[in-house]
């Protein structure tokens, strides 16, 4: 299966809504992998929603792969302290 492409902007005005839309691409995804390349506009909702991807995936069984991450997504999950967690 290809990546799972998030939009480009996850704040927390959207992040309700892109994990609803995540959701079901995540359940399909034998090999979950999110590419986050195009994300351009975000807040920590999106560290917020990535890790609640993951737990979705650890609950299959299964470990979720982020690649493309935006500096600035790697620097809030950084400061967070998950972006072990996250891969990044």
């Amino acid at each position: 299966m290809s990546a799972i492409t998030l939009p480009q902007r996850i704040t927390m005005s959207e992040a309700r809504a892109t994990l609803a839309q995540l959701q079901p691409l995540l359940q399909a995804a034998d090999q979950p992998v999110i590419d986050a390349s195009s994300l351009h506009e975000l807040d920590s909702a999106a560290v917020a929603l990535l890790l609640e991807c993951r737990r979705q995936a650890a609950a299959r069984g299964l470990q979720l792969r982020v690649n493309g991450a935006p500096p600035k997504l790697s620097q809030l999950a950084k400061l967070y302290g998950v972006d072990a967690l996250l891969g990044l």
